[in-house]
C-alpha cells in the first residue's frame, strides 16, 4: 500500500464510537468536503441533512436494520437528492452525485480522525419511506443514505482489496 494512500486505505466502517461530540466546524468541514465532489454538469443535487437528537439518532435505526451503530454515534448525515435537479432529471445522474460526495465525507471524516459508517437507504422502497416520513421529505427529494459519524472507539487495520483479476489493460 502507497503510504501517501494512508487516508484512503485506512478509512473503515466504523461501528463503535465514544460518548463524545462531534464540532460544529468539523461538521461544516465535513459537508464543505461533500459538495466538492464533482456532479454532472455541476447540478449539485445534494442535501445534507445533520442529526445530533439522541431520539432521532435512535429512531433512524429503527428504519435501518444494519444501522445499529447510530445508537452510539453522536452524529449522523441523511444524504438525499433533489431529482428534479439532477442532470436530464435522472436518477442514475443523480445517485452518482451523491455517492461522490459520500466517499468525500467518509475520506475527509479519515483525515479529521473521525469515523463513519456508510448506511444504504436507496433503492430499498421501506427504507425510503421510513426516513422520508421521519424527515418529512418533500416528494422530489429521495434519501440515498446514512452516514454514522463520532469518534472512533475502535481501531481497524488499514487494508486494500485490490484483486489483479478484475483489472484489464486496454481491452477485456
Amino acid at each position: 500500500m502507497n503510504q501517501q494512500l494512508q487516508f484512503i486505505f485506512s478509512r473503515r466502517s466504523i461501528r463503535k464510537f465514544l460518548d463524545k461530540e462531534v464540532s460544529d466546524a468539523m461538521i461544516h468541514d465535513l459537508l464543505e468536503a461533500a459538495m466538492a465532489a464533482p456532479s454532472a454538469v455541476a447540478k449539485d443535487p445534494w442535501h445534507f441533512i445533520v442529526v445530533r437528537n439522541r431520539a432521532t439518532l435512535d429512531r433512524i435505526t429503527d428504519i435501518l436494520p444494519n444501522g445499529k451503530m447510530l445508537r452510539q454515534a453522536t452524529a449522523a448525515f441523511i444524504v438525499c437528492g433533489d431529482i428534479s435537479k439532477a442532470h436530464d432529471q435522472k436518477e442514475s445522474y443523480m445517485l452518482q452525485d451523491l455517492s461522490a460526495a459520500v466517499e468525500n465525507i467518509l475520506l475527509a471524516a479519515n483525515a479529521l480522525g473521525l469515523g463513519t459508517c456508510w448506511l444504504g437507504v436507496h433503492p430499498r422502497q421501506e427504507r425510503m419511506d421510513g426516513v422520508r416520513s421521519l424527515f418529512t421529505l418533500p416528494e422530489h427529494i429521495i434519501p440515498m443514505c446514512g452516514i454514522a459519524l463520532g469518534w472512533p472507539a475502535e481501531q481497524i487495520p488499514a487494508r486494500t482489496r485490490y484483486k489483479e483479476q478484475v483489472v484489464h489493460m486496454e481491452k477485456w
